[in-house]
C-alpha cells in the first residue's frame, strides 16, 4: 500500500508461497518422489507397475524408468527427476540412491531449521560434507586398472541382481563383459575409453532369455525391401543415402498439361528411366548393400533385385549415424555422390531367419557389437533391456575408471562413520549440518533391511559395530539376513556411481535448501 493505493506487482495468476512454508513443501516434495522410489532399492526390492493414458503398462524397478514414467507437477520434484535423469545420462545407474539421499537430505534439513539454524548454514555445512565423503570414499576405493574380468562379471551382477533379468545374471554378465571388452579402446596413457554408442542392445519377443547372444556387428529391425533381393551378401560394400530413391516433388506448384496418349507415355518413360538412372548410378558405384533414410521408389527396387542388391528403406537417422561410424562409410545426400572411397564395408549382411531383422557381422574399421535378448513378451523385454543397459553402463564406468567401492551399505556405513569423525573437528552450527549429512548414509542400510524384511535397527547396529572393529567391507547380506564381507561376495559397484550420487544429490539439496519463495504461474486456460 503506497498512501492508501494498492500496488499490484504480481499478476492474478501468480500463486506466491513464502518463508518456512515454502521450504516445508519442497521438503514434503523431495520426500513424496523418495518414498515413490524407496521400495525398489537392493535385490529384494518391489517393482511398481506404471500405466499411461494410452493404457501402457510398464513393470519395472529401475528408479530412472519411474521417475520418467510419472508426472509430476511441484517444481521440487521436477528438480528431483531431472537429477536422477542426469544420474542415469551420465554413469547409468544409482537413480534410486541419488532420489534416497535427496530425501534425506531435505529431512535432515528440515529438523535444522526446526532448530533455528540458518539454510545458507546448512547449504555450506553439506558442500563441506560432501567433499570430505568423495575423499573417503577415494580412500575405501579398490584399484585395478585393466581388464579384470572376474571384477567386471562381480559388477555386472550387482546390477542386475533384483531385476528381472537375474534368473539368467550369469549368462547375460558373461555377455555385457565380453561386449564391452570388445569394444573398448586405449588412449596414449594406456587407460581404457568405451563409446557407450558401440554397445547396442536389441530384444525380440519370442524364444526364451537363454537364447541370448552377442554379435560381433548390428542388427536393423528391418528386411529388404525386395522379396527378390538376396537373403545373404558377402564382402558386402554398403552406401548409405539420406535421401528417397524416388522422383523428387517439385519445390514449387507446378502443371503439366498433357493432350495426348503419346505426351503421357513419353512422361511416363522418362520417369521410368529417371528411376533406372538412379540404380544404374548405385550399380556403376562397386555397392552391393544400400541403406536408405528415406523410401526406394519400387522401380528403383525393381533394377536393384536384378543387379543382386540387397537394399533397405526408412533406416532411422540415429541408426544410419551408428552404422556410418561402425562400417566407415559416409552419408551422402545423392546417388551422385556415390563412389567406392564413400562406402562402408562388413564382412556379411544377412537376414536372420527366425526374427524380421538383417545382421551385420565383421564390421572391418569400426568396433561395434550388440547384445540380443529375448523374452516371452513386450513387457518383460522391456525391463531385460533396462537391465541390460544398466549392467553395460556400470562394466564400462568401472574398466575406465578402474576404482570400485563394496556394496551392500559396507560404503555407506564407511561414509556415515567417517563423516560423524569428520564432524567433531570442525566447530560451529556447521558441525551440526555435517553430522546431519553423516546420517543420510544410514538410510541405505535402513533401506535394504526393511526391503528384505529383515530388522532396520538391529542390522544397522551389527554393521555399525562391524565397521567400528576395523571390517570395512561389512555390508548386509539380504539373503541370508546377516552382516557379511560383501567383498567376498562379489557385491561390488564401480565409485563412479556413489561418487555421481552423492555429488547431484547434494547439489540439489543445497540449492532447494535456499529456497524461501516459490511463485508459480497458473496457466490462464
Amino acid at each position: 500500500m503506497l498512501a492508501g493505493q494498492p500496488i499490484i506487482i504480481l499478476r492474478d495468476n501468480v500463486d506466491v508461497t513464502s518463508g518456512r512454508e515454502a521450504q516445508h513443501s519442497n521438503i514434503m516434495a523431495c520426500k513424496a518422489i523418495a518414498s515413490a522410489v524407496r521400495t525398489t532399492l537392493g535385490p529384494r526390492g518391489m517393482d511398481k507397475m506404471l500405466v499411461s493414458p494410452s493404457g501402457d503398462v510398464v513393470i519395472t524397478n529401475d528408479g530412472a524408468t519411474i521417475l520418467h514414467e510419472i508426472s509430476v507437477e511441484h517444481p521440487a520434484a521436477k528438480m528431483m527427476i531431472s537429477v536422477a535423469e542426469a544420474q542415469d545420462d551420465e554413469v547409468g545407474d544409482g537413480t534410486t540412491t541419488s532420489c534416497i539421499l535427496i530425501g534425506e537430505l531435505m529431512e535432515e534439513a528440515n529438523r535444522l531449521l526446526a532448530k533455528g539454524i540458518h539454510p545458507t548454514i546448512i547449504a555450506k555445512g553439506y558442500v563441506l560434507a560432501m567433499e570430505k565423503a568423495l575423499e573417503i570414499l577415494n580412500e575405501n576405493a579398490i584399484v585395478s586398472k585393466g581388464e579384470d574380468r572376474d571384477l567386471l562379471v562381480k559388477v555386472s551382477n550387482t546390477a542386475v541382481t533384483g531385476k528381472s533379468i537375474e534368473m539368467m545374471r550369469d549368462i547375460i554378465s558373461a555377455i555385457v563383459v565380453d561386449a564391452v571388452l570388445a569394444v573398448a579402446e586405449k588412449d596414449a596413457e594406456e587407460n581404457y575409453i568405451v563409446d557407450e554408442d558401440d554397445v547396442r542392445i536389441k530384444t525380440v519377443i519370442g524364444d526364451s532369455l537363454e537364447d541370448a547372444e552377442l554379435l560381433k556387428g548390428f542388427m536393423i529391425d528391418k528386411t529388404r525391401c525386395d522379396e527378390g533381393m538376396p537373403k545373404k551378401i558377402s564382402n558386402a560394400k554398403i552406401a548409405l543415402l539420406s535421401q528417397p530413391l524416388e522422383i523428387k516433388k517439385t519445390e514449387t506448384k507446378a502443371k503439366i498439361k498433357i493432350t495426348t496418349s503419346e505426351q503421357m507415355e513419353a512422361f511416363s518413360d522418362s520417369e521410368k528411366e529417371k528411376l533406372k538412372e538412379i540404380a544404374e548410378k548405385i550399380v556403376a558405384s562397386g555397392a552391393n548393400v544400400v541403406l536408405c533414410q528415406k523410401g526406394i521408389a519400387d522401380a528403383v527396387q525393381y533394377h536393384l533385385s536384378h543387379a543382386g542388391i540387397l537394399a533397405i528403406q526408412d533406416v532411422p537417422e540415429k541408426d544410419m549415424k551408428a552404422f556410418s561410424r561402425a562400417l566407415h562409410g559416409t552419408i551422402v545426400n545423392s546417388v551422385n555422390d556415390l563412389e567406392e572411397s564413400v562406402l562402408g564395408n562388413a564382412e556379411n549382411v544377412e537376414e536372420m531367419k527366425d526374427i524380421k531383422a538383417t545382421k551385420f557381422t565383421g564390421c572391418k574399421r569400426g568396433k561395434i557389437v550388440t547384445i540380443l535378448l529375448k523374452g516371452s513378451n513386450q513387457i518383460y523385454v522391456d525391463e531385460l533391456e533396462r537391465a541390460a543397459y544398466d549392467a553395460a553402463r556400470v562394466v564400462m564406468d568401472a574398466l575406465e575408471d578402474g576404482k570400485y567401492v563394496v556394496g551392500a551399505a559396507a560404503i555407506d556405513t564407511e561414509l556415515n562413520l567417517g563423516l560423524h569423525s569428520y564432524a567433531a573437528t570442525i566447530g560451529g552450527r556447521i558441525q551440526l549440518a555435517i553430522e546431519a549429512f553423516a546420517n543420510i548414509f544410514e538410510a541405505i542400510p535402513n533401506t535394504l533391511a526393511e526391503n528384505s524384511g529383515l530388522d532396520p535397527i538391529d542390522t544397522v547396529v551389527d554393521l555399525k559395530s562391524a565397521h567400528a572393529n576395523g571390517e570395512k567391507y561389512a555390508g548386509i547380506n539380504v539373503f541370508t539376513g546377516k552382516v557379511q564381507n560383501m567383498y567376498d561376495e562379489g557385491v561390488i559397484e564401480p565409485m563412479r556411481v556413489k561418487r555421481q550420487a552423492i555429488q547431484s544429490a547434494t547439489e540439489t539439496a543445497a540449492l532447494l535448501i535456499r529456497v524461501d519463495d516459490m511463485m508459480i504461474a497458473k496457466s490462464s486456460h
